[in-house]
């Protein structure tokens, strides 16, 4: 490890869960793992080469349970490496014309784990290189180690939480300065874009998100020329990556004076909400607080439209396990941070929080979601 540099990772939990799973090593080259356990977070085109699997400029980066972990990268992705990594260690293979996976198989042999028990994303590792590898180290033990990183992050150690209210409160700040230049007669593409330059503004890496009227059917605008006019509601979710952790927030906007009954609609969607969140408790089975926001929106007489009603969320990419969905049998752990977002249509409210014990401590507390953001006109 670098002396400039510490890790944020839950290594604790990482050695334990390995140590369980009998894995002297994993390898990882998915963007979430990657950057969770290297610190890297990649721009650009060198982001889209993590998150396709297909790519033959993959990095991948081997952390073995005792050992110095190692980077292995080509030499457009290694500058950002040496520089950003708290590994030390960066191997070099030649892109388009080595793979990835054949200069791992050395480093492996190299370091005495030819023969080793090793856990790869098989979710990341297509059916190409999973083969490749097996050819070049016909003595290592492959199995899927894709689970196991999704417990090991879904705890999250302090210095992430810090990062992650950091990122929230920062996106709060773009949602105030925005909300505040909506007028009558702007498009959805013209709020859209000032999102997007104000994130990027505010010194986020990159970010992404949906808004839309409640009078446009279609649900992922944003792109759109659609007009907002007065009376409409402007449903926002937007995700910004600030040291590849996201602020994760959902705003409304009513613009011009709401009526009685948006008001009273946006006021009951809060409720079960909120209720939800509090329910989010060390020991609650997910599949029990999805029944509970089916039941709560059914006493309203109101349809659940949603694939989930939140998720986790953590380093590179927002949406991670544990999925808040139906039929889910995980059980919530004390230090996960989830995004809670149950909503009915545009009434969408969607905050992240951490799990505890008691009450779930709230990470995105900045903006008052008491009442939708107004617009005077």
């Amino acid at each position: 490890m670098t002396a400039s540099r510490t890790p944020t990772a839950n290594l604790e939990r990482l050695d334990r869960l390995m140590d369980e799973a009998g894995l002297d090593a994993v390898v990882l080259r998915s963007g979430q793992n990657f950057t969770y356990l290297s610190g890297v977070v990649y721009p650009g085109t060198l982001a889209r080469h993590q998150d396709l699997s297909d790519s033959t400029r993959a990095v991948l980066l081997l952390w073995p349970r005792r050992g110095a972990p190692v980077v292995i990268a080509n030499k457009t992705a290694a500058g950002l490496a040496r520089r950003d990594a708290w590994v030390e260690r960066v191997e070099l293979y030649e892109g388009y014309v080595q793979s990835p996976y054949e200069k791992l198989a050395q480093v492996l042999h190299d370091a005495g784990l030819g023969g080793a028990r090793v856990g790869l994303e098989r979710d990341y590792v297509n059916v190409r290189d999973w083969e490749l590898l097996q050819r070049h180290a016909p003595q290592l033990r492959m199995s899927d180690c894709t689970a196991l990183m999704d417990r090991v992050r879904w705890i999250k150690t302090d210095e992430e939480v810090r990062m992650i209210r950091r990122a929230a409160d920062l996106l709060d700040d773009v949602y105030r300065e925005v909300f505040g230049r909506i007028r009558p007669g702007d498009t959805e593409r013209k709020i859209h874009a000032d999102m997007m330059a104000t994130c990027l503004a505010k010194g986020f890496e990159w970010a992404h998100g949906i808004l839309n009227s409640d009078k446009n059917t279609i649900p992922y605008a944003g792109e759109s020329d659609f007009v907002i006019r007065e009376g409409d509601v402007i449903r926002t979710d937007y995700v910004a990556y600030l040291n590849g952790y996201p602020g994760h927030q959902s705003r409304n906007v009513v613009v011009g004076r709401p009526s009685d009954a948006q008001r009273r609609d946006y006021a009951t969607n809060l409720e079960i909400y909120r209720a939800a969140i509090d329910r989010c408790r060390a020991g609650a089975r997910v599949d029990d607080l999805y029944a509970y926001v089916m039941n709560e929106f059914g006493k309203h007489g109101w349809s659940y439209n949603s694939l989930l009603i939140g998720h986790g969320v953590g380093a590179w990419w927002h949406q991670q396990e544990p999925i808040l969905r139906r039929g889910s049998e995980v059980l919530l752990e004390e230090g996960m941070v989830l995004a809670l977002e149950p909503h009915k249509d545009h009434w969408h409210v969607q905050d992240m929080i951490r799990v505890g014990r008691g009450a779930p401590e709230l990470l995105s507390p900045k903006f008052n979601t008491d009442e939708p953001y107004i617009v005077a006109v």
